[in-house]
């Protein structure tokens, strides 16, 4: 009898190792299935995420390095849980209009909108939220960085480019463009350089091309040519 108790002593304390050892292992190959469901998660969130800034950068017509920048911004905010509970949207349109303005290239916030689909303000907001928590500085726009890009959409020659960036440079000096948004600026010296240089364009022209509204570049146009003492007919 004392045989038989030992014996199942040892086999129900030997079936508890087991049943231990088991679930164990079983615990073990959950975290591994788990580990590699969330590290395949990560590749098709960031395939995604490459996709759409390829997709994005051909509308914009961005360079390549500057492709790279952004998805190295969206990296970065991805490995320092920025994305979490944010659009994916908002963070890559944020990514490229940071990437745009670090690499100088210029590209308005409407083009941002247009390609991307998220609204101006929402862009500004992430912008800022990102370049923040990655200790990201973004100095203001300068008007100039528009000049040569909206002088091409609207077919016009050199010397109207030259005579729009001499006007910007004349309203900085004079401190007439504080407060005002870069491509209102731009927008309004490209409009008075094309009258002065006989290369008149519409305002509905320059609107369409640069993306300010017609209102803004009348009241815009009227107050550079004003201050600086240009008369536009």
């Amino acid at each position: 009898m004392r045989e038989d108790t030992e014996y199942k002593e040892t086999s129900t304390w030997e079936a508890g190792k087991v049943s231990a050892s088991n679930r164990e292992h079983l615990q073990r190959l959950s975290e591994l299935q788990r580990r590699k469901k969330l590290r395949s998660s990560v590749g098709r969130q960031r395939l995604v995420a490459q996709s759409e800034i390829e997709r994005l950068s051909a509308l914009l017509s961005i360079p390549e390095e500057t492709r790279e920048y952004s998805m190295g911004i969206y990296r970065e905010a991805w490995e320092k849980d920025l994305i979490h509970g944010r659009s994916i949207e908002k963070i890559l349109a944020a990514s490229m209009y940071i990437a745009c303005r670090k690499q100088n290239v210029p590209r308005t916030l409407d083009e941002i909108e247009t390609a991307t689909r998220v609204g101006k303000k929402d862009i500004i907001k992430t912008s800022k939220l990102l370049a923040g928590k990655l200790g990201m500085k973004l100095t203001p726009t300068s008007p100039l960085e528009y000049v040569g890009r909206f002088c091409d959409k609207l077919n016009l020659r050199r010397h109207v480019e030259e005579r729009a960036n001499e006007i910007i440079k004349e309203a900085l000096e004079q401190d007439i463009t504080s407060g005002r948004g870069p491509t209102g600026i731009a927008a309004s010296a490209i409009y008075i350089a094309a009258i002065l240089c006989g290369d008149r364009k519409t305002q509905k022209d320059v609107s369409e091309a640069t993306g300010v509204t017609e209102v803004t570049l009348r009241v815009r146009y009227k107050e550079i040519a004003r201050k600086l003492g240009i008369k536009v007919e």
